[in-house]
C-alpha cells in the first residue's frame, strides 16, 4: 500500500530497496524469535496456573493417538512461525505457505488409519467426542498471548498483504495453543482431532487476518 504522498513509482522503489537488503530480516529476526517465546511462555503460564494436564496423563503418553495430536500440532506452528516470518518480507510470495500443508496432510491420514481400524460403528461417537466445547474454548484463550505478541513483532516488518501475514500469525499462535491444549484433551482420536481443532484454529487464523490488516499496514 503506497505510503501517504509518496507516488506509486516511489513505493515500488522503496520496496524494490527493502527486498533487496538483508539487514531488515536479519534484525527482525532476533525480535520475532524472542517473541515467540515469549508468546509460547505466555500460553505455557496459563496452561499449568489454570487448565493443567489431564488426569490419566502418565498412562497417556504411551498412547499412539495421543502423542500423535502433538505431531499435528507441532507441525502446524512451526510452518506458520515460519510462514509468518517470511511474509514479513514485501518481496515475499505465497510459496513459504505450501508449509501449512504439513500438519492437514498428517492428520488425513491418521484419519484414514482411524477408518479403517476402528468399527464403523464407533465412528460418530468419536468424531464428536467429549470435549468439543472445551476445545473451540481453550485453544482461541490459549491463542490470545502468542498472537499478541507475534503481532507486535511484525510490526518491524514490512508485509506486502498485512492480512495474510496476520493470518498466518493466528495459525501459528493457534498451533501453540493446541499443543498445550492437547495435553488437556482426552480425545485422543484423530476423527475428532479433524473434527474439532481445525474449527478453534480457523477462528484464530480469520482473527489474525483481520488484526493484521489494520495492525500491519505500512
Amino acid at each position: 500500500m503506497p505510503f501517504i504522498g509518496v507516488a506509486p513509482a516511489k513505493t515500488d522503489e522503496l520496496i524494490s530497496i527493502l527486498s533487496n537488503d538483508g539487514l531488515p530480516r536479519q534484525r527482525l529476526w532476533p525480535g520475532f524469535a524472542l517473541r515467540t517465546a515469549a508468546g509460547t511462555l505466555v500460553a505455557a503460564t496459563l496452561f499449568f496456573t489454570d487448565i493443567g494436564f489431564r488426569p490419566d496423563i502418565a498412562e497417556a503418553v504411551h498412547s499412539i493417538r495421543f502423542l500423535f495430536k502433538f505431531v499435528v500440532t507441532i507441525a502446524l506452528a512451526a510452518a506458520a512461525v515460519l510462514v509468518a516470518f517470511k511474509l514479513s518480507r514485501p518481496d515475499e510470495d505465497f510459496r513459504s505457505s505450501r508449509a501449512l500443508l504439513v500438519s492437514p496432510i498428517l492428520l488425513a491420514c491418521a484419519v484414514g488409519i482411524e477408518l479403517s481400524v476402528v468399527p464403523d460403528g464407533q465412528w460418530m461417537s468419536r468424531l464428536i467426542g467429549h470435549n468439543a466445547r472445551t476445545c473451540l474454548t481453550l485453544i482461541p484463550l490459549l491463542s490470545i498471548g502468542p498472537l499478541i505478541c507475534f503481532m507486535a513483532a511484525l510490526r518491524h516488518g514490512a508485509p506486502s498483504n498485512p492480512g495474510w501475514t496476520g493470518a498466518a500469525a493466528g495459525l501459528a499462535a493457534s498451533g501453540i495453543a493446541a499443543t498445550f491444549y492437547a495435553a488437556n484433551c482426552d480425545d485422543d482420536s484423530p476423527l475428532f482431532v479433524a473434527a474439532w481443532y481445525p474449527l478453534a484454529i480457523i477462528a484464530v487464523g480469520a482473527a489474525g487476518y483481520f488484526i493484521g490488516k489494520r495492525a500491519l499496514k505500512w
